[in-house]
């Protein structure tokens, strides 16, 4: 035996080696640009939540980069990601994402969209929760022509509250009663 046959078997090692680093590292890289890329396309996972003094529930919102406030809440204790859309009537609900919740069809109702008119299903949700803002009892439609999981919280909701933007924060606040 040789001192070059000693020599092969370690090179092979060290070339598994670093193969397997540098697969490592381009994981390590993806995994980073995915959660820097899932920020920035919801950057209210854990909208910040707070009491005003007189004991109002508040939530600090900040813009997307296409300039949308999407923030992660629930619908029936139901964890959902929401965009917010005061041209939307209703809290619009995806069909898969009702599916997921449970939710059963209500009274069918045609509605205008931007798209057109199509046929929803009214539904009353129990609660919609963001931050420290929950509302019960709130109208809302399971929408079949809805495509991904994003729900629409429409005006049905926001209604109850006060909102005030300066620069790319959005502050809801839970109107008085």
């Amino acid at each position: 035996m040789c001192s070059s046959d000693l020599i092969e078997p370690n090179n092979k090692i060290s070339k598994v080696m670093v193969s397997l680093a540098w697969i490592g590292l381009l994981a390590m890289l993806a995994i980073g640009f995915d959660r820097y890329f899932e920020q920035q396309s919801n950057p209210n996972k854990d909208p910040v939540a707070s009491y005003t003094a007189n004991g109002s529930a508040e939530v600090t919102l900040m813009q997307n980069r296409q300039g949308h406030y999407i923030a992660d809440g629930k619908l029936n204790d139901h964890w959902a990601t929401f965009v917010l859309d005061t041209g939307a009537t209703n809290v619009s609900i995806p069909a898969k994402v009702a599916e997921e919740m449970n939710l059963t069809e209500g009274h069918p109702e045609r509605t205008r969209t931007a798209n057109g008119d199509i046929i929803v299903y009214r539904v009353i949700l129990d609660s919609v929760a963001l931050g420290s803002i929950k509302l019960n009892n709130v109208a809302a439609h399971i929408n079949p022509h809805m495509d991904g999981k994003a729900v629409l919280l429409g005006m049905s909701f926001l209604k109850h509250i006060e909102m005030s933007q300066v620069n790319k924060q959005l502050t809801l606040r839970l109107k008085p009663r």
